[in-house]
């Protein structure tokens, strides 16, 4: 996918009323993202992002403090100029269930059990958790 079809689809997405208001959502969620992914999940969905996606994401620093997807929200709700908890959940769901559909089920599933409580909602799926060896 190139970059541009990537933001056409987070554009469709959230509605956006132009594809630079698209990208630049997804550059701030995809930067965010990027400070929480470590390790293989992290370089696995890099490559499946097209190459400016990649860019983004993999050039963050990892961050020193995990944040709940709640938290993660109002993050990037600080980014964004005139955003509320509500309109930047919109935002992190727009660009986030795009990527999850480049992912595959299995790095998805480990990206969402990598990361705090919270996540996998951003990502389009629902919560779930783990009680005596099952997923309930």
């Amino acid at each position: 996918m190139r970059w541009s079809e990537f933001v056409a689809q987070v554009r469709e997405r959230g509605q956006y009323p132009t594809a630079k208001e698209a990208e630049r959502v997804s550059r701030i969620v995809l930067s965010a993202l990027g400070g929480h992914l470590t390790g293989a999940e992290r370089t696995e969905l890099a490559v499946r992002l097209p190459q400016e996606g990649m860019r983004v994401l993999t050039g963050q620093l990892k961050v020193t403090k995990p944040l709940s997807g709640a938290q993660f929200v109002d993050s990037v709700a600080a980014r964004i100029e005139g955003a509320t908890p509500a309109t930047a959940r919109w935002d992190v769901s727009s660009v986030l269930s795009v990527v999850a559909e480049l992912a595959d089920k299995d790095l998805l599933d480990r990206i969402i059990d990598r990361l705090p409580p919270g996540y996998a909602l951003l990502f389009g799926r629902a919560q779930l958790t783990r009680r005596a060896g099952q997923l309930v």
